[in-house]
């Protein structure tokens, strides 16, 4: 069982937190998701507050449980400051890519201009940053799947998983699912350790 690290536990209840304290507001609680920036739904603020925001219990729970399984790990070797760094640098560059595909969509792609007013809401993003983290750190560690239940190294199963989010944000499936935004955060998380490898190096 995990040794649950103190900016994950600290996560863990907030979004928890934030998922039972916001039920009371109905609608209105999407005003803390993300709106597309120029919507007149946008707030500066969203930019983070949508990491906290999730749309029902399976949503809260799936993401949760990545957390709990993929980020202790990662604060016990870089510590509490630098773990709490990357996981809001892979939620900015979730939705960084995010807004970068919409803009696409909108100006080269015919995508409809109510789409806007759409939000993106969810820690996915980081979790996706935080499980390319793991297997970028622990490529040979064996993880038993689910579905189907059979063992796979996180190296391998990071690169199947954005294959298959690319897959399915290339070819429009699943609509209502941010593909993008969880490529963005498994892409700025790889960037990022990119970046602090060399920096080490040098």
């Amino acid at each position: 069982m995990n040794s649950i690290t103190p900016v994950v536990k600290h996560l863990l209840v907030i979004n928890v937190l934030m998922f039972i304290g916001t039920l009371w507001m109905g609608d209105s609680r999407l005003m803390l998701a993300a709106f597309y920036p120029v919507s007149d739904l946008f707030q500066p603020y969203q930019l983070i507050t949508y990491m906290f925001m999730h749309a029902d219990m399976g949503h809260l729970f799936f993401n949760m449980f990545g957390l709990y399984m993929f980020g202790p790990p990662l604060e016990m070797v870089w510590g509490p400051k630098k773990f709490l760094l990357y996981y809001f640098i892979t939620g900015f560059g979730a939705l960084a890519l995010h807004f970068l595909v919409k803009y696409i969509d909108l100006h080269y792609m015919n995508g409809a201009a109510s789409s806007i007013n759409i939000p993106v809401l969810g820690a996915s993003g980081s979790i996706f940053g935080v499980l390319t983290g793991f297997g970028v750190l622990f490529p040979h560690q064996r993880l038993m799947l689910l579905f189907p239940p059979i063992p796979i190294k996180a190296g391998l199963l990071v690169i199947l998983y954005a294959g298959l989010e690319l897959f399915l944000g290339l070819g429009n499936f699943e609509s209502g699912v941010a593909h993008f935004a969880h490529l963005g955060g498994a892409l700025s998380g790889f960037l990022m350790i990119l970046y602090w490898q060399g920096f080490r190096l040098r």
